[in-house]
């Protein structure tokens, strides 16, 4: 399905019921709504489960190629507006938290819960931005080919190439497919967010953070300084699993984020309703 959004075409997938609780996933750079897959279903048997692809990524729209998170999170509160969710469970992975961050801070009355997996609240360090502007550079020169055959080396645990290999040519596939315009504007925009730390304590929702135990891009430091900051939040490191946690090990995963919103629906969609 796709919703006109902003001055373009968003993709979006929805399964479960409409009644139900709404959880939207968010996924990652440069990913798709496909990283979800393990997700959706199972989500859906109890939620209404809602998965799209960021502007610039997937079936979307690619538009001029100048992207913000700001713009990011306007695009997750048009879609909300657009199926009529008042509020909502958001789930964002890596570049996906980083919008749910700004999306938690700038409209918290529209969320009720919120999942942050492998991800973190600090701007990038100059040598972080370095980084990115090479990256842009090897992408442009190159092509999203080489860059995604380069970035799943970072992505995923090195024993996930042998245990997993169906999740890495996944995403691998996703990357590949995500123009090379697409990869660069958002490295830009990554590189020019926001430090979201000074928000985590007005958040009062419950949260739910989850990080690879080998995650060397958003490693466990990182997410425990989220938990250390945001009161109602609750911690799990995922065994065996590098960046990529609900591909590397969706029963872990699964059962922590369907427990997550279990909870959430008993408390805060229940009382909502």
């Amino acid at each position: 399905m796709n919703a006109f959004l902003n001055g373009g075409w968003i993709h979006y997938v929805s399964m479960g019921s409409p009644q139900a609780m709404p959880v939207v996933f968010v996924h990652g750079f440069p990913f798709s709504q496909e990283m979800w897959s393990a997700q959706i279903a199972p989500t859906a048997t109890r939620c209404w489960a809602v998965a799209y692809d960021i502007r610039g990524h997937g079936s979307s729209d690619i538009g001029d190629g100048q992207y913000t998170i700001e713009g990011h999170v306007d695009d997750l509160i048009a879609l909300l507006d657009h199926l009529r969710i008042p509020r909502a469970v958001v789930v964002g992975l890596s570049m996906g938290g980083y919008v749910t961050l700004r999306a938690l801070a700038r409209h918290p009355d529209r969320f009720l819960g919120a999942v942050l997996c492998d991800t973190r609240s600090e701007a990038d360090s100059d040598e972080g931005k370095l980084k990115r502007y090479e990256a842009i550079r090897t992408v442009k020169k190159e092509g999203s080919a080489r860059f995604a055959d380069d970035f799943v080396q970072l992505l995923f645990a090195r024993e996930s190439f042998t245990r997993k290999p169906e999740a890495v040519e996944l995403i691998r596939t996703i990357i590949r497919r995500t123009p090379s315009l697409s990869i660069a504007g958002t490295l830009l925009a990554l590189a020019s967010r926001t430090d979201t730390t000074g928000s985590l304590g007005k958040i009062s929702l419950p949260v739910l953070i989850i990080v690879g135990e080998h995650d060397v891009i958003t490693p466990p430091a990182s997410s425990r300084s989220l938990h250390e900051r945001i009161r109602k939040s609750e911690l799990h490191v995922v065994p065996d699993a590098g960046h990529m946690t609900n591909l590397e090990n969706p029963e872990f995963f699964n059962e922590k984020l369907l427990g997550f919103l279990t909870k959430v629906g008993q408390s805060e969609w229940n009382h909502a309703g």
